[in-house]
């Protein structure tokens, strides 16, 4: 079993009441406090298959430009996902099953590129946005019972399960993987950073709080019980776990390691969600929303949200 990152944005950050506030409140917290961010999804060479965790960002997605002010940035550009994925040495049309953690486009954004693969998603997130017009999807239902104190999962390959974690999305699910006497943890969003996991904090982002905090209970016992490999997509913490093989010790976190210098980027006038990645051009507007094209991002009324996650204009950064 070889398990791999697929890289494909680097030099992010996320401030602590971004990652930390999801329940008291991000006022509690220091915004002056930002965790090393990036973005990387998975992929898992069984030997007679290969398997994806998450697909990235559609191509073209714009980096963001951020400020002082903003709560978190993906990141900048490495690559696109799909010239990520054909660096590890990997054709699309080898890949046999992607398993989908959410919707989200930044984990969802490449499925129409992989012919040949049935994309294994929550049932519950069948019929979402992202995922229209695409026929190779398999609803999972969860049919193979509890795994350890996760309640329901299903089982892809031998070693490979598909955990129900709803919370940060009504349909979040999480991958675990068992090699060598390890468990590889492959989630979206459970956590931004591990300094979360450790400090036992939800972030900002979720659909269904009780049941994000009941998930992150959850994660928790199970990596205090069982040696586990916790790898992220958010956060290079989640490729040097993977690539170190560390495990996690939530009675001994590693030192937070500083972010590195912000890049500022001259603005184009397009905003970009950090949390789903959708795209506001002020030349289009929001039809959704009774946007007329030509309104600039700074003249949206304050109650406007982004179309795909529904979040706030706070979680956008400048593009």
């Amino acid at each position: 079993m070889i398990i791999k990152a697929v890289k494909f944005r680097k030099n992010g950050f996320y401030t602590q009441p971004f990652a930390f506030g999801g329940e008291e409140g991000m006022e509690k917290f220091d915004k002056n406090i930002r965790y090393r961010g990036s973005l990387q999804n998975y992929l898992i060479d069984t030997g007679s298959e290969i398997i994806l965790v998450d697909t990235g960002f559609p191509a073209g997605t714009p980096e963001e430009s951020p400020d002082e002010n903003s709560l978190a940035f993906t990141g900048n550009d490495i690559s696109s996902y799909m010239n990520a994925f054909s660096e590890l040495g990997y054709k699309p049309e080898q890949v046999t099953k992607i398993l989908l953690t959410h919707k989200h486009a930044d984990h969802s954004g490449e499925l129409k590129s992989f012919p040949n693969a049935k994309i294994y998603v929550n049932k519950d997130e069948i019929g979402v946005d992202e995922l229209k017009g695409l026929p190779n999807l398999v609803p999972v239902e969860f049919t193979d019972g509890p795994y350890h104190n996760f309640p329901e999962s299903q089982r892809i390959a031998d070693g490979v399960y598909l955990i129900k974690a709803k919370g940060h999305t009504k349909g979040n699910s999480i991958v675990i993987v068992e090699s060598d006497g390890l468990f590889y943890m492959l989630h979206g969003d459970i956590t931004y950073v591990d300094e979360a996991l450790y400090q036992n904090k939800l972030s900002i982002v979720y659909e269904d709080p009780k049941a994000a905090r009941e998930t992150l209970d959850r994660v928790r016992e199970f990596v205090s019980k069982n040696p586990t490999v916790y790898c992220g997509t958010h956060t290079p913490q989640g490729y040097e776990n993977l690539e170190s093989k560390r495990v996690i010790d939530l009675t001994n976190p590693p030192e937070t390691i500083p972010t590195g210098e912000i890049v500022f980027k001259t603005k184009s006038g397009k905003y970009v969600c950090s949390i789903c990645g959708y795209v506001y051009d002020p030349s289009v507007g929001d039809e959704s929303q009774g946007i007329k094209a030509g309104t600039p991002f700074e003249d949206l009324p304050d109650d406007w949200h982004c179309p795909r996650c529904k979040q706030g204009k706070d979680k956008f950064n400048a593009a």
